[in-house]
């Protein structure tokens, strides 16, 4: 355990002094990390490895064009409920498959951390592309960006992002590859499917444009105008996770 600790700290730091995580950032990452290598050792810390510095180095792509979607509730750098909703299930899942040594469980901490590396592939690709994203419940195009757009190379990132934690998986001795993949593009679906139906979507009367955050980058008070107001990104991607992780698990018992 402290082994897990001081390599959760290390990395923590490292990423609040490369600005992807802001200062409350950093800290629950030290405790969603302590947790996972406590619980699974190098083999669970290899597939946060594999979510984290992948993810890390994509959000760095096409950083002047992104730093322009100021309409979005995803900042650059993560915060604690960022982070929280991204692994906390992962960190859940892992603490209870420590506790109960089953096999399942594996299956939902790689299923989760698939689900998480799907979707950010998904959106840090997806943001870059040139088509405009459409809607994935209404078809219609929407603003780069806001949450529920798909675009084809998004898709495709998502297949990705979810093939490589299911490939560390196996090599890892986690878990077998097919259910972790299948289990995080159903995560990635489920996120794009909330995020176009339920999350909520605000509307900027000054600007004259929808967004998702409150107040707008102009200043001014939004009002809600789609889905909860508190079913925010942070929570979708909680949801996200969840899929996955059970999605991984449902695949694994049926085959």
């Amino acid at each position: 355990m402290l082994t897990g600790a001081v390599l959760a700290a290390v990395v923590a730091l490292v990423a609040y002094r490369a600005h992807t995580l802001t200062a409350n950032g950093s800290i629950a990452a030290f405790f969603v990390g302590t947790v996972i290598f406590g619980a699974g050792g190098w083999p669970y810390a290899a597939l946060l490895f594999a979510f984290f510095i992948p993810s890390t180095l994509l959000s760095r792509l096409g950083r002047e064009r992104k730093r322009h979607l100021r309409d979005v509730d995803k900042s650059r750098a993560r915060n604690a409920w960022q982070v929280l909703a991204n692994g906390g299930v992962a960190a859940a899942c892992a603490l209870g498959g420590a506790v109960h040594h089953g096999t399942l469980l594996h299956y939902a901490y790689a299923g989760a951390l698939a689900a998480a590396s799907s979707d950010t592939w998904g959106t840090e690709i997806g943001t870059m592309s040139r088509m405009d994203p459409r809607s994935i419940l209404t078809f219609k195009r929407i603003p780069s960006g806001l949450s529920g757009g798909v675009t084809l190379a998004g898709t495709l990132a998502e297949a990705g992002g979810a093939a490589m934690i299911a490939a560390v998986a196996a090599v890892a001795g986690v878990a077998s590859a097919g259910p972790v993949v299948l289990g995080g593009f159903a995560g990635a679906l489920a996120d794009s499917l909330l995020g176009a139906g339920v999350q909520s979507l605000r509307f900027c009367t000054a600007c004259g444009c929808a967004c998702e955050t409150d107040p707008h980058h102009c200043g001014q008070a939004t009002k809600n105008v789609r889905g909860f107001p508190w079913f925010n990104n942070d929570v979708v991607n909680a949801c996200a996770t969840l899929v996955g992780a059970a999605f991984a698990v449902m695949v694994a018992q049926a085959f």
